[in-house]
């Protein structure tokens, strides 16, 4: 059993061909004599991967290995089978009258020539089988602890293992499931065989710094990993901490200066971080009862040359009367969409014939079942972008180049979701304004506390614009503290834009045959269950859904 703090090995050499006699110094081959070094860590075969708080400790497991170092130099490795470690080592190479030297790398060194006087390995992946990557090193000695040098003839070593870096918590919120991955960690470490001592390790980093560790679960957040001494880090930027799916992105906190051989899992020695979607506004909204969403952080923007879809760069942000040259090989970026033109077609509904993001037909055939061909049509299993017809949906069908990069992350909110943000909620929820000289509407999230910033005429669908006018500089103020900004960036009939003072934004709801549902707004009043003609343009604000 090998600790967090100091572990007990017994090891047994076993001298093989020991009657051969050596003429001359011999090279190191896999002729000759040789030592059997057996190396007994007890019967506890348990994975490295589990970590036990309580006891501090972190078990080897079968086909973990050891390295030997004699004369400051590698001569050979130990692999654990059952309930010890062995493995065989050129006579020639173990240097008389000098202690043995064992080091555990983590399972990380690659093949290593006979000879070799360095080593370097990289801890960044934890989250492969062979376990967490533990750095430790011992020398051979006696029951009392006193340095014992290698003699030809001697049978057996005893060496005590002191770890090399330090094993620390982290607890993690997020709603993806794949690996974490943090950066600005020192990930790399080079061993010196000549200087089996602390100043023989030698830390630092590959790339970013990027230590990869199991992820987590709403239900269980915690996670570990190994980490290697290095100065205090101050807090990072957006993106210093991200999950592997690149599904979700958050903000390295500053973590404590790191030293060898502890245990960091409680208290402040814990490191807490909070990742939200790519893509997302770090506020969450209730939409019901029981369920919560993040904002994307713009309108949503496609350009047909390239099929690609991105959020806004800025929350204000929105294209204006250049949606007028909507087409299928317009390279602008156009931001009003017909309802459901994901670029999704449902084979089995014929009437569905206005599906591409760049669709601006307004004729009508009057065929009493989807008069414009917009969205799924009336008699589907499914008439509003859900279930069977969730693919109209533009975040469900389309990966996001900005928003994580992959479909289904993001979705469309239903009529009933608009109406409980801002009718349902308590508190602080929305607020005219104008902001960085653009008239919308702002929504604030769950815990909107006034003490962040001040705004006037609250939950008021008849105040004016005017009512906050609030500066890029001040705006980011509230967009740290997960406010919304609804751009007024009107609609499109066709290929003709208008644009006023007012902004209209599509739920996944049908109404019927002609129309949608959406969400309204203009200088006096705010219509959280607009009817919309389908083939209007209009704005498209996805949500991800935190996942109970």
């Amino acid at each position: 059993m090998r600790k967090l703090s100091t572990i007990l090995l017994a090891v047994a050499l076993v001298l093989g061909l020991a009657q051969c006699k050596k003429e001359q110094p011999a090279t190191p081959q896999s002729e000759g004599n040789v030592v059997t070094i057996t190396l007994n860590v007890g019967d506890n075969n348990g994975p490295r991967v589990n970590v036990d708080p309580t006891g501090n400790q972190v078990t080897f497991t079968g086909g973990d290995q050891i390295l030997v170092a004699s004369g400051g130099k590698y001569v050979g490795t130990l692999t654990k089978n059952g309930t010890t470690f062995s493995g065989n080592v050129s006579e020639a190479d173990l240097v008389e009258n000098q202690p043995l030297y064992f080091y555990f790398l983590g399972n990380k060194q690659g093949t290593l020539q006979t000879g070799a006087t360095t080593c370097t390995v990289n801890i960044s992946d934890q989250t492969t089988e062979a376990g967490l990557p533990v750095i430790s090193m011992g020398r051979s000695i006696d029951s009392e602890g006193r340095i014992v040098k290698y003699v030809s003839g001697m049978t057996s070593f005893t060496s005590r293992l002191y770890n090399k870096c330090s094993l620390m918590k982290f607890n993690v919120n997020t709603t993806s499931t794949a690996a974490i991955c943090i950066t600005g960690m020192n990930n790399k470490v080079t061993v010196n065989f000549g200087n089996p001592t602390d100043e023989g390790f030698e830390y630092g980093m590959d790339g970013e710094g990027v230590i990869k560790m199991h992820g987590v679960t709403t239900e269980n957040t915690e996670t570990w990993a190994i980490v290697l001494p290095q100065a205090e880090l101050p807090a990072g930027e957006e993106g210093s901490v991200y999950t592997y799916d690149n599904a979700s992105i958050g903000t390295r906190p500053a973590i404590h200066a790191i030293e060898s051989n502890k245990m960091y899992h409680e208290g402040n020695d814990v490191i807490s971080m909070t990742l939200v979607p790519t893509g997302a506004i770090n506020g969450l909204f209730s939409v019901s009862a029981t369920q919560q969403v993040y904002f994307s952080k713009g309108n949503l923007q496609y350009r047909a040359s390239t099929n690609t879809w991105q959020f806004a760069e800025h929350q204000w942000d929105y294209i204006g009367s250049d949606n007028s040259n909507i087409s299928s090989t317009y390279s602008g970026w156009i931001d009003l969409f017909g309802w459901g033109t994901s670029g999704y077609h449902n084979n089995n509904d014929p009437y569905n014939v206005n599906y591409y993001p760049w669709s601006n037909s307004t004729s009508s055939d009057n065929n009493g079942i989807n008069s414009y061909g917009y969205g799924p049509s009336m008699g589907q299993p499914d008439e509003a972008m859900v279930n069977t017809s969730a693919h109209y949906d533009w975040g469900v069908h389309n990966p996001i180049s900005n928003g994580g990069k992959q479909a289904g992350q993001w979705k469309t909110m239903s009529r009933y979701a608009w109406v409980y943000i801002f009718e349902e909620r308590s508190g602080i929820r929305y607020a005219k304004a104008k902001v960085n000289d653009v008239n919308g509407v702002i929504l604030l999230p769950d815990d909107w506390s006034s003490e962040t910033y001040s705004l006037s005429n609250t939950n008021s669908g008849g105040a004016s614009f005017s009512s906050n006018i609030i500066s890029a500089s001040q705006w980011n103020t509230l967009e740290q503290a997960g406010a919304v900004f609804l751009p007024a960036a009107e609609y499109r009939y066709g290929t003709t834009v208008s644009e006023g003072n007012g902004g209209r934004y599509w739920s996944a709801s049908q109404e019927d045959k002609d129309q949608a549902k959406g969400m309204y707004f203009n200088a006096s009043k705010i219509e959280t269950y607009k009817k919309c003609p389908r083939y209007h343009g209009l704005s498209v604000r996805l949500v991800h859904v935190v996942e109970n």
